[in-house]
């Protein structure tokens, strides 16, 4: 993820690639890149630290709505976003050359004081992986696609979005500062300790690989990330699921991939496990080689995977990056290819605990999340309305909260393995709070001017 940095980590928001690539493309211009003329592959330039790569891209129309519940009832009522003249001016602020030049440098600046205040070392891993990917030859790969319009919009404050080297490259550094704001007492481990309240509340809620495949007899155990990103999650889903046969991770940005791969390749030792040796360089985290983890540019809406075909579909910290209708057909995406009794987990932003909704009833607040995540106002307004539509399409929902204003969700499919006509809405299991109205889990993340916890 240069001088850009997402503003949003600073607040407590997650990170996961939004991914949604597509078919081969034909030879146009947009927006100042040349694409590659059909059936030829293109390279992706190498990472540099004066240059910005753009991968060739051509836009395609954005996805548009599934129809409405088939249940009926009426429509959850959906606020509009903050108007008026005092929002007027806050949005010209964050347009203006005051939020690129003073404000998103000075973000960055925090976030990466925020990660070396917790020890993860920013600089020195940031730099070890840029060198590493060149001296390795690496961006070699093919990494030409089709983008849908809304994902060539600038993300996490990166003119570029996730199609940059910037992007990739710090992904999981910026993850690393994330969990140290969700779990500060933590501090470098606060990642593992966020990740696994995720897990914890998906182990609560049932998740499982073991559907069985067609007439009783074993099936293969294929799990798919979707917007896998660098392959964090993809890894941690290889570590917790040993049982599983495939782990795909399936995103849109061949820098993320890239990246990933690259990853996998070199299976560096954590920059803690180097010290003192010979060789004190290494990641942030170690990276076991697993020939189960296979990393794939592709469209989560469109995978080309066969139907009924894989064990769990993970959708983690995606949903928030995408307009309402795309997510709802990754959504029935997720639910075409997973086997009968198969699983989609989601974990995600939750903008009905009290954390997140006191933060966007705080219009500046607020009005500076908005301005690095183009569609959070879509998603915090619409998260009923998914989850509602992700009802229709299972058979069970089960709804937990993670942190102090994450959820996890685990929705199972029928085991008639039917995806044609009406069906009968699940009722939803939600248990995120307390019979009293409150919060189930206490929310411990850094207030927003905090870099570390006080001892």
């Amino acid at each position: 993820m240069s001088p850009k940095i997402p503003l949003p980590l600073l607040l407590g928001l997650g990170l996961g690639a939004s991914s949604l690539a597509a078919p081969p493309f034909e030879r146009v211009r947009s927006r100042g890149a040349f694409v590659a003329p059909r059936g030829r592959s293109a390279a992706l330039p190498l990472p540099s630290t004066t240059g910005r790569p753009r991968p060739p891209r051509r836009p395609r129309p954005s996805p548009s709505s599934l129809s409405e519940s088939a249940a009926g009832g009426a429509e959850p009522t959906r606020s509009r976003p903050r108007s008026g003249p005092l929002q007027t001016l806050l949005d010209l602020a964050l347009s203006s050359p005051l939020w690129t030049y003073v404000l998103v440098p000075r973000a960055r600046a925090t976030m990466v004081s925020t990660a070396e205040a917790n020890g993860v070392p920013w600089i020195a891993a940031r730099e070890w992986l840029r060198g590493a990917m060149r001296a390795d030859g690496a961006a070699s790969r093919e990494g030409g696609a089709e983008y849908p319009e809304y994902y060539l919009r600038p993300f996490h404050a990166y003119p570029e979005g996730n199609l940059c080297w910037d992007a990739a490259l710090e992904q999981e550094l910026a993850g690393r500062a994330v969990g140290a704001r969700n779990f500060p007492a933590n501090g470098s481990e606060g990642e593992d300790a966020f990740r696994g309240a995720f897990d914890r509340a998906l182990d609560e809620l049932g998740a499982s690989i073991d559907c069985g495949g067609a007439g009783g007899k074993p099936a293969e155990k294929v799990i798919v990330d979707f917007g896998c990103g660098t392959g964090t999650s993809a890894r941690r889903l290889a570590g917790r699921y040993p049982g599983a046969d495939n782990i795909v991770g399936i995103d849109l940005s061949p820098y993320f991939i890239e990246v990933g791969k690259t990853l996998l390749d070199l299976a560096p030792s954590a920059f803690d496990d180097t010290k003192g040796s010979d060789d004190p360089h290494g990641w942030i985290t170690a990276v076991d080689p697993d020939p189960r983890v296979e990393l794939r540019q592709g469209d989560i809406a469109r995978t080309g995977l066969p139907s009924n075909c894989v064990a769990a579909v993970n959708l983690g910290l995606v949903l928030h990056e995408l307009p309402l209708s795309a997510a709802k057909e990754v959504a029935a995406e997720a639910r075409r290819i997973l086997r009968p009794g198969g699983q989609l987990w989601i974990s995600e932003m939750d903008f009905e605990s009290p954390a997140y909704r006191a933060q966007r009833e705080n219009a500046l607040l607020f009005s500076l999340l908005r301005a690095t995540e183009p569609y959070l106002d879509e998603y915090a307004d619409g998260v009923r309305e998914l989850r509602e539509c992700i009802a229709e399409m299972f058979d069970e929902v089960r709804i937990a909260s993670a942190t102090g204003r994450h959820y996890a969700l685990v929705a199972v499919k029928g085991t008639d393995g039917g995806n044609e006509g009406p069906r009968k809405w699940a009722r939803i299991d939600d248990r995120r709070f307390l019979p009293d109205g409150e919060y189930a889990i206490e929310d411990t993340h850094l207030k927003p001017w905090e870099s570390k916890q006080n001892s």
